[in-house]
């Protein structure tokens, strides 16, 4: 069973898998205006993440301790983690 929500952003491709994130907010500390936590206490993308650098965004989704934050980029080429 998974529940993985995709989101494009610019050329770069970011999955976060619901079942596996645990809301640490080791990606929130690493960037505010990317990512916020849902009323669940999970992982999502806000509104603001287009003013985020892509070293911004891969750099907080490789902080995330249980790797549920994935990047891939527009060749499918998966870059985190």
């Amino acid at each position: 069973m998974t529940d993985v929500h995709e989101h494009t952003v610019r050329d770069l491709i970011v999955k976060i898998d619901r079942l596996i994130c645990v809301g640490f907010g080791d990606c929130i500390e690493a960037s505010p205006d990317a990512f916020e936590l849902d009323e669940e206490g999970i992982a999502v993308l806000k509104e603001t993440v287009a003013s985020v650098s892509a070293e911004e965004l891969i750099a907080s989704c490789e902080s995330c301790p249980v790797d549920a934050l994935m990047v891939f980029d527009s060749d499918g080429e998966q870059l985190v983690p």
